[in-house]
């Protein structure tokens, strides 16, 4: 039986995550560098909240970070490049609702899920979507879903309510040829981004044909803990592995949480209230962005996450960088291959024809300045039918090379974004 396509769009937007503040319509200042006044940011009332977690869910945590770095280590090249895990696991969670036997058993697995399966992958979707945007007043997170169904097509009754349930997604039906559902969708990624992704779908990607758009929204607005003064960045010399630039580096020195290894040295950049967190990881001079990766697993991760003190001398690049990737090779390498090919894929549950994957991409972009970070990501799915010193020591950390990013929420580890700068 000839199987239908199936158009998953999976919008992953981490928008922001400079100054709580916004440009107004009549500022004129340079487009790449977010302001706002001084007396904007403060803590006050704003404590540290944290999500709690049971042994068992931590565990889950820590396997779904462990695909977020194999994730990243099929994604990586010598350009700059940034990836949400997080979006593709509520992408294939909430799509994973409709599948059975060895393809759901596949996602399970590739997402960290084997031991627990699919309701345990609604259950984390469900609770970072309801408390991962109360952490921090001074960080905005939102997770929005939603899945537009073609006219012709019929969902299934307990997906729906899954859908509902899990990941707060109310599906709409439209006519996906009367020349506007297009449009529709990119708005709604628009809407949830704040702009920044601004265009999910073109003319070329856009199937009329097919039988459902589903996509998840993640948006991410946040505040610098310690904001870079503006008028210490200056153009210096990065150096890439295959060629030397000028970049506009940042520059400031303060107390931070700071580790390092034989291979890198790792520092966190926190946001607002703490609750959320930017971990760099710059290798040390011989050594390559591979040979950090290579051992990086929860494990070490969770190193990474109990770090001693340090008067840090950081140099950190002012940059923005875009990533357009196509998944289907990659999720298939990661174990999960049955969803990709139309005589295997089992998805019984998920509508009223058979039905498989037949593209799944993503798009993501970060802008990083004085203020924090801006970042958003679309994912495209297309298927077919803390220990401290008594006395901070002082360190040098120049970002002139390099390195890994890694945004994390700071009480469960979760992995939100995890990206490297190339120097393009």
């Amino acid at each position: 039986m000839k199987k239908n396509v199936l158009w998953v769009a999976i919008a992953l937007m981490m928008a922001t995550t400079w100054s709580a503040c916004s440009k107004s319509d009549d500022d004129t200042s340079d487009p790449g560098v977010i302001s706002c006044p001084e007396d904007t940011l403060s803590n006050e009332n704003n404590e540290l909240r944290f999500i709690s977690l049971d042994r068992a869910e931590i565990e889950l945590v820590n396997e779904n970070n462990n695909f977020a770095f194999n994730l990243f280590r099929q994604v990586t090249s010598d350009k700059s490049e940034i990836v949400s895990p997080i979006s593709i696991t509520y992408a294939l969670g909430m799509l994973n609702n409709g599948a059975a036997g060895e393809t759901q058993k596949e996602i399970n697995k590739v997402l960290g899920f084997e031991k627990v399966g699919a309701d345990s992958i609604n259950a984390f979707c469900r609770k970072m979507l309801t408390e991962a945007p109360t952490l921090d007043k001074l960080t905005k997170v939102m997770i929005a879903n939603t899945i537009y169904m073609n006219k012709d097509f019929e969902l299934k009754s307990d997906f729906i309510n899954k859908a509902k349930t899990y990941y707060e997604a109310e599906p709409e039906t439209c006519d996906f040829h009367d020349g506007k559902t297009m449009d529709v969708i990119n708005q709604w990624a628009s809407d949830h981004t704040e702009k920044m992704i601004e265009k999910v779908l073109d003319e070329e990607s856009f199937n009329p044909d097919a039988v459902s758009y589903l996509l998840n929204a993640i948006y991410f607005k946040g505040a610098w803990a310690e904001k870079f003064d503006k008028n210490n960045t200056k153009d210096e010399t990065f150096k890439g592995y295959s060629a030397e630039k000028q970049v506009p580096m940042m520059h400031q020195e303060h107390e931070f949480n700071y580790s390092e290894t034989d291979n890198c040295q790792a520092l966190c950049l926190p946001y607002g209230n703490l609750a959320y967190r930017m971990t760099i990881l710059l290798p040390k001079e011989g050594k390559t962005i591979s040979d950090v990766l290579k051992n990086l697993t929860a494990g070490t991760w969770e190193r990474y996450q109990i770090m001693g003190r340090a008067i840090v001398d950081l140099k950190l690049p002012r940059f923005e960088s875009m990533t357009d990737v196509g998944l289907n090779k990659i999720m298939s390498a990661l174990g999960m291959p049955r969803a990709f090919d139309p005589n295997l894929a089992e998805f019984p549950n998920f509508c009223n024809v058979p039905t498989f994957i037949s593209m799944m991409k993503q798009v993501a972009r970060i802008k990083l300045n004085e203020e924090g970070t801006e970042a958003a990501a679309v994912t495209a799915i297309t298927a077919a039918t803390t220990a401290l010193a008594p006395e901070p020591q002082h360190v040098q950390f120049f970002a002139n090379r390099p390195f890994l990013y890694v945004i994390s929420e700071q009480s469960t580890g979760a992995i939100f974004f995890i990206g490297q700068y190339m120097g393009d």
